[in-house]
């Protein structure tokens, strides 16, 4: 009897798991792509009409990936967006995230992960880790890293430093998928 009660219990635990996870599906698929506006219902909808009276078109996902980045697996960093998108080999951003540039910039374009570092001190004179190295610059290496303490400062705009910094969740995350010569595509 013993046997046929914890199999009965799995499956009821293995259904409430499923259903958990079809709802949690349905609730992402159901976020807004802005999300410091509340979700509109469909019978709450208002058409937007442009300037000249027409309907507006909507506006692009602020957070999809940009369309000029390439294909296939890659890092994207956005110069003016100041925001990192970890791109699987099907072109779906896994991660997306801020950071913040350093005052040396790599110009837009295709490059590799050339070198990693665990933990070194920044030339700011912070303690870094997971440094991910992918360009140079005037003379400087250009790559992401996180600062131990988390912190994100703007950098000294005096001093040419090439460290793209990032939260230590990021950093984490960044240093898992950006092996030594995976693809780092910049767009402007």
């Amino acid at each position: 009897m013993a046997r046929s009660s914890s199999g009965f219990v799995a499956g009821l635990t293995a259904a409430a798991v499923a259903a958990v996870a079809f709802l949690a599906y349905q609730a992402s698929a159901n976020v807004p792509a802005d999300l410091t506006q509340p979700p509109r219902t469909p019978s709450t909808a208002v058409p937007s009409v442009s300037p000249s009276g027409g309907p507006k078109q909507p506006a692009a996902n602020p957070l999809a990936v940009p369309a000029n980045s390439g294909s296939g697996e890659r890092v994207v960093y956005a110069l003016a967006d100041r925001r990192v998108w970890l791109v699987d080999g099907k072109g779906k951003a896994t991660r997306t995230f801020t950071v913040m540039p350093s005052t040396v910039h790599p110009a837009p374009g295709a490059y590799s992960v050339t070198s990693r570092s665990g933990s070194v001190r920044g030339s700011d004179g912070v303690q870094i880790e997971h440094v991910v190295r992918f360009a140079t610059a005037e003379d400087v290496a250009i790559g992401f890293s996180a600062a131990v303490d988390g912190s994100t400062p703007s950098p000294d705009p005096s001093k040419k430093t090439g460290g793209i910094r990032m939260k230590r969740a990021d950093g984490d995350a960044l240093w898992m998928f950006a092996v030594i010569g995976a693809k780092v595509v910049v767009v402007a």
